[in-house]
């Protein structure tokens, strides 16, 4: 990088992190290249965020579709079981993501994730990922739950 521009001529937008919003460690070695993922905690729960860096994005500088999806599952998968009430780790069963619009570098790629519905083994949970304020992504996500411990 030099003067703040890549080898590529694209400049990254310096952007900090906003205020409340502290970094969570999750999801193992699989998920250390795309982190640290910041959460803030709130009523009605929690607010799952990123700054996009170039680590993120593919070659048009925009957030690649696949981190996006990763982000998705992530996000989802922590806000569903804090809303559920359910210690333990998920598995995912299914994701869906729509791509709405490009999620630019610099950008901070927030979500939160909302539980639509519980079961005894399953939980359904939606959400929508904006970048600066603006829908990039819509998710939703189907997870296992963990069995309860006899």
């Amino acid at each position: 990088m030099v003067d703040g521009r890549a080898a590529d001529g694209v400049v990254e937008r310096a952007g900090g992190i906003p205020d409340g919003f502290l970094p969570r460690r999750a999801g193992g070695p699989f998920l250390e290249p795309i982190g640290p993922i910041y959460l803030q905690a709130g009523d009605g729960g929690s607010r799952f965020g990123i700054r996009l860096e170039r680590r993120h994005c593919n070659n048009q500088s925009v957030a690649h579709g696949g981190m996006l999806a990763t982000f998705a599952d992530l996000v989802l998968g922590i806000g569903g079981t804090e809303q559920a009430g359910t210690p333990g780790h998920f598995i995912t069963v299914s994701l869906v993501t729509d791509y709405l619009a490009p999620a630019p570098l610099g950008a901070w790629l927030e979500c939160r994730p909302v539980l639509l519905r519980r079961t005894s083994r399953l939980m359904f949970v939606e959400g929508r990922f904006e970048a600066d304020g603006v829908a990039v992504l819509r998710a939703s996500g189907v997870f296992s739950l963990p069995r309860p411990k006899a």
